[in-house]
């Protein structure tokens, strides 16, 4: 049997707990917010090297990593906050192409 979102119409695998579409909960799921794919891109784009934007989506371990690279990179003038730039960078740029799609829970980024 087909299923289909209720907000959106579109058409759902079966396993699916959210809408790829607009992020909609399937069968029951409850979710508390849904995050923002363009906030947490520019986050990662401009705040990157600090991980704010894996705090944001609830990847509280790569975003210390990022930021303790950054912040003892600085303290023993390191590489470390220019190799935490570039990571922050790229995955700002992946969030926002849509290589990254959920959150650290699973919730799909909404638009």
């Amino acid at each position: 049997m087909e299923k289909y979102c209720d907000k959106c119409g579109t058409k759902l695998n079966e396993d699916a707990a959210f809408c790829s579409k607009c992020a909609n909960p399937v069968n029951g799921t409850t979710v508390t917010q849904a995050k923002s794919k363009i906030g947490a891109g520019l986050f990662g784009i401009f705040l990157g090297s600090l991980g704010i934007h894996n705090f944001y989506l609830g990847y509280n371990s790569k975003a210390i990593a990022q930021l303790l690279l950054t912040v003892i990179g600085w303290l023993v003038c390191g590489i470390g906050p220019i190799v935490a730039s570039i990571w922050g960078l790229i995955e700002g740029i992946e969030i926002l192409a849509g290589y990254i799609k959920t959150d650290a829970n699973g919730v799909p980024l909404v638009d």
